[in-house]
């Protein structure tokens, strides 16, 4: 079976890439991978899958990497610019006072203060969870919680268990997701679903990882099991239609592929996915007009609207009548690659162990998570799968309140 394959920046996890747009940035093997993806999550949520782990995303903030700077073995904490060609990371509080403030500059002293205590080897990432002062006790339909809420999601955990106990004697939460390699920063590599199992233990730390370890709360049904395998025999059947020339000149067109992408997360934003695949095309390829026609109007200069002209025909010219069937096709396999996948999360959203809602002008409301990472073992590579449609609704809508506004 081909390994997945990660579509992030080369080395990093500063970004991940939604499993059906692993067709427009990963080509042909871009496809057969999340084909591949899929399968192994239908094998998993059945009991047989052995290749690859299931992780959950947390919708922590800031993202945090600590541990062993190789360069002089002293312990950091950083942000994402710990992987800038001249690396930005804190060692003392007078370090974070130089580059940050507010709530972030708290946190970042926090976990400077308080991750020493776990023995970190090497460099981990995570997302912050909460500090002392981010923990509430809220009432949900009745239940009393001990809630944080980082970002977007609410977590909630029931008053007077042994979870909420240890969260309520922490000073700070974090979870775990990645771990590095390498001699320095800039040349480290990542690998998924960090083992944090040998981390030592500490009471003002309460410390998780992100890999989901007990499957056995949703095994499938057969008939949910003979409706993924009908929609990958779909999938399957359709990827052998389409001309692999236009699955690689998309791929190799990284305009066109994050084009591609900006679309179709405008019309997530607006509520709804690809359904008629005709129309997205077509919608497409005005989007694209609209857009330069705005450069165009902005020149003031004959000259300049030509250059703008120029470098919209350069960009329309891949759809031709061939390339337009053939994309109408890619974009009917996206469909099908996230029916498929909403299918299999419904299922990986009943392995929750920790309540999860969005906060609303009228009260708490039922979420899922934010998603889940599958992860290859033996590549290290990983696929996002998210519900696009609840994490756009939730993220942009202005009913969701999120967790640093003040309200």
């Amino acid at each position: 079976m081909l390994a997945f394959k990660s579509f992030i920046a080369e080395q990093k996890n500063t970004h991940m890439t939604h499993i059906e747009d692993s067709v427009i940035y990963g080509g042909v093997n871009g496809v057969r991978q999340a084909i591949n993806g899929l399968r192994e999550l239908r094998n998993m949520l059945q009991g047989s899958g052995k290749g690859s782990k299931i992780s959950g995303k947390w919708d922590g903030a800031p993202a945090v990497f600590c541990g062993t700077d190789p360069s002089d073995g002293k312990f950091f904490v950083a942000k994402k610019g710990i992987f800038n060609k001249n690396p930005k990371v804190y060692k003392t509080d007078a370090d974070i006072d130089e580059d940050t403030s507010g709530d972030l500059n708290a946190k970042m002293k926090d976990a400077l203060k308080y991750l020493p205590k776990l023995g970190i080897k090497g460099v981990l990432q995570g997302d912050f969870l909460y500090s002392r002062k981010d923990l509430k006790k809220t009432k949900i339909d009745g239940q009393e919680y001990i809630t944080f809420h980082p970002n977007t999601i609410v977590y909630a955990v029931p008053l007077n268990t042994p979870m909420a106990n240890e969260i309520l004697k922490s000073k700070i939460g974090i979870v775990w997701h990645t771990s590095y390699s390498g001699s320095t920063f800039e040349t480290m590599s990542a690998k998924f679903g960090a083992d944090v199992s040998g981390l030592n233990k500490s009471l003002d730390v309460w410390s998780q990882d992100a890999i989901i370890t007990d499957l056995s709360k949703a095994t499938m049904t057969a008939k949910e099991t003979d409706e993924v395998n009908k929609k990958l025999s779909q999938i399957g059947v359709l990827f052998n239609k389409i001309s692999g020339g236009v699955l690689r000149d998309i791929e190799s067109n990284k305009a066109l592929a994050q084009t591609i992408e900006t679309f179709a997360n405008k019309q997530v934003r607006k509520g709804s996915y690809i359904t008629n695949t005709a129309k997205h095309t077509n919608d497409l390829i005005k989007f694209i007009n609209d857009r330069f026609q705005k450069e165009i109007d902005k020149r003031k200069t004959e000259k300049g609207k030509n250059v703008q002209i120029a470098k919209r025909n350069d960009f329309l010219a891949f759809f031709s009548e061939d390339n337009k069937k053939n994309l109408k096709m890619i974009f009917d396999l996206q469909k099908l690659i996230v029916e498929t996948k909403l299918i299999l999360l419904k299922k990986l959203n009943e392995l929750n162990n920790i309540n999860t809602f969005v906060k609303t002008n009228k009260g708490y409301k039922v979420t899922g998570q934010e998603g889940y990472v599958a992860i290859d073992q033996l590549s290290g590579g990983a696929l996002k799968i998210v519900d696009r449609l609840e994490f756009s609704y939730n993220n942009f809508s202005p009913d969701v309140l999120k967790g640093w506004q003040k309200v």
